[in-house]
């Protein structure tokens, strides 16, 4: 199913882009250049996912977040900003913010960050991926569930949530290219993650790693 979004997002040039992002993948409800006309419409419309921009007028993103999952908890939240400043992405995941991209990487980046929300997902964008898993990594709350992954895909995927890479990755533990490679794919599709970023935060939210 074609997921319905609400842009909210000061910036022109920023919303056209988005739209030009998201043709054929999302049907865009409406769009707002501050958060008190966003709030109006994701109120009105109820969208599958709103797309918010942190930097706000009026009502800033992070306010604006916290209203929605208050008040319409079915309704995902993207959230968009221009850095990658660690209070920002902590106080839009306080928030209940379910992705955080930045503005300067591909657009394609919050198309997949609207498709992995909208399926009930969370997707961080690689540049802030780091400072979600350094932060909340030690205190995640354990599901109860047996981790499915090998202690060596564990391993593999903890060194993942550092934004180390894979060649990296089998330096680091004595293994081959090929043998990383193999354990992020079985990682995976174990966790049923679209990417090594949303493995890695399915796994932190599961109590994996």
């Amino acid at each position: 199913m074609t997921p319905r979004v609400a842009i909210v997002e000061d910036h022109a040039l920023t919303r056209a882009g988005l739209r030009t992002a998201l043709t054929g993948s999302a049907t865009i409800v409406g769009e707002a250049a501050d958060g008190v006309a966003g709030w109006e419409l994701i109120e009105r419309e109820r969208p599958d996912v709103a797309v918010i921009d942190i930097g706000l007028p009026g009502v800033d993103g992070v306010a604006l977040t916290q209203r929605v999952r208050a008040a319409l908890p079915n309704t995902r939240v993207v959230i968009l900003t221009m850095v990658d400043l660690e209070e920002e992405v902590l106080a839009a995941l306080a928030a209940g913010a379910d992705a955080y991209c930045l503005k300067s990487g591909e657009t394609q980046r919050i198309a997949e960050a609207v498709r992995v929300t909208a399926e009930g997902g969370a997707y961080f964008d690689p540049g802030v991926a780091h400072i979600v898993l350094r932060r909340f990594g030690g205190s995640a709350k354990r599901s109860g569930t047996a981790s499915p992954l090998t202690a060596r895909e564990t391993d593999v995927l903890r060194l993942v949530a550092d934004g180390i890479g894979n060649a990296e990755i089998a330096e680091h533990l004595h293994i081959g290219l090929g043998t990383v490679k193999g354990h992020v794919r079985d990682i995976l599709e174990k966790l049923a993650a679209s990417d090594r970023t949303h493995a890695a935060v399915v796994a932190l939210r599961r109590g994996y790693i």
